[in-house]
């Protein structure tokens, strides 16, 4: 069971870009929350408490107590803005779950193992994550804070795949279901190929400019002069 996060928050009652920028202004989070079969209903909350609470991994994948005045909501982040230059909060999304209704959530995955992966250890390979959570359905009684994939057994250019990925009673995958082809590959180890050494992209150099001396001098002699040669350019300065 994933850890819960409890958020107090406001009515708000003044919509529209001037008044969320207004409400950011004075350090709040404008939000909305929904779903539950009830209106959706606009809400502000603090920004400082809330940038803490971001702090932890566990928000995004946890059931969070949304406090408004004596009232408390059971809900589930579902989309969150940033300021593409400042730490703040722009916009978040909340969805109101309820104790029989299934939700969909990312649930992060956390790889163990890796140093002494025998890949690594013997093979000399790197560990390489594909994936750094999956989507998942269940009851909100249900939803782990995260899964826990140990890769120590995984030997050089072998890989693990979604259904490698132990689930607790009550979890699914629902990309699993639609078929062998959706068990996307979350980690593997391979050989990372080193990129060429200074000595062979010099060589390279060298060739080319090699080829275009020799194609220069045969265009000359074309015209019925000879190549000029490479000591006699540089008397001039000499």
């Amino acid at each position: 069971m994933a850890e819960k996060f409890d958020l107090i928050a406001e009515i708000r009652t003044d919509m529209g870009k001037g008044a969320s920028r207004r409400l950011r202004h004075q350090g709040k989070v404008p939000a909305i929350i929904y779903g539950a079969g009830r209106p959706p209903r606009a809400l502000t909350f603090d920004q400082n408490k809330v940038l803490k609470q971001l702090e932890s991994e566990s928000f995004y994948s946890s059931v969070l107590n949304i406090k408004v005045g004596e009232k408390s909501q059971a809900a589930i982040l579902k989309d969150l803005q940033r300021h593409p230059a400042r730490n703040q909060i722009m916009h978040m999304d909340l969805q109101r779950i309820v104790e029989d209704e299934q939700i969909r959530m990312n649930v992060p995955i956390h790889y163990v193992g890796e140093d002494v992966a025998i890949g690594v250890k013997d093979g000399g390979g790197k560990i390489a994550h594909l994936m750094t959570d999956v989507e998942v359905t269940c009851l909100p009684k249900d939803l782990p804070e995260y899964f826990e994939v140990d890769v120590s057994a995984l030997e050089l250019d072998e890989m693990l795949h979604m259904s490698d990925i132990k689930l607790p009673d009550g979890v699914e995958i629902p990309l699993l279901a639609q078929g062998p082809e959706h068990d996307h590959a979350i980690v593997s180890i391979h050989v990372i190929k080193a990129a060429p050494v200074e000595e062979e992209v010099e060589e390279v150099v060298e060739e080319g400019l090699e080829e275009g001396v020799e194609e220069g001098a045969e265009d000359e002699t074309a015209k019925g002069e000879a190549p000029a040669k490479a000591d006699d350019e540089g008397s001039g300065d000499e």
